[in-house]
């Protein structure tokens, strides 16, 4: 499988920051993304629902990272830092969207290729029907498996609003399966 974002053989420069990307960061940037692109898409998929849209998630904010790749692997392991921009990119995503920039389509067009054969489907479709934060949030806690500090920090927001969050879509989702666990025993 190639790299969802390959970066350019180019080496590029923020001049208002003074970050540039050397050479040899170039290789670590590479390693990071053949590393890290399976996880970052899950949990994109996971986010927006959709895997066309979730791959330019991932490559938009691998995109963002490499821009500033010297500061940003200055303090370590850059995991975290890239996770909480594709968690800030899918947010502001979501915003335009909201603000009508998207335009509907009579039919959609054909896949480049089939989706992964999908076991679960029934708990992909009830996350689809979560509020975006709440499913930020379940999606947080219990697929990337961070912690209620790492989730706020990955969504900007305070821990409280995580376990809230995080509450209340864990028992939407009980709700949601439930009744579907029911509907099926009845036909």
């Amino acid at each position: 499988m190639g790299l969802l974002c390959p970066p350019s053989r180019v080496v590029g420069s923020d001049e208002r920051t003074g970050d540039r990307v050397r050479p040899e960061q170039e290789n670590d940037f590479e390693d990071f993304v053949s590393r890290q692109q399976g996880a970052l898409l899950r949990l994109a998929v996971l986010l927006t629902g959709d895997r066309g849209h979730a791959e330019d998630l991932v490559q938009t904010a691998l995109l963002k990272c490499y821009r500033h790749w010297s500061r940003i692997t200055r303090g370590g392991d850059p995991t975290a830092y890239v996770r909480r921009v594709l968690v800030t990119t899918h947010t502001s995503w979501r915003r335009r969207r909201l603000a009508g920039t998207e335009q509907v389509v009579e039919s959609l067009p054909d896949r480049a290729s089939p989706p992964p054969p999908e076991n679960d489907e029934e708990l992909r479709t009830a996350l689809r029907a979560l509020p975006p934060r709440m499913r930020t949030a379940v999606v947080l806690r219990f697929y990337a498996d961070l912690s209620e500090a790492q989730a706020a920090e990955a969504m900007g927001c305070s821990v409280s609003t995580v376990n809230t969050q995080t509450a209340r879509g864990l028992a939407r989702l009980r709700t949601s399966l439930d009744s579907r666990l029911v509907r099926e025993e009845t036909l």
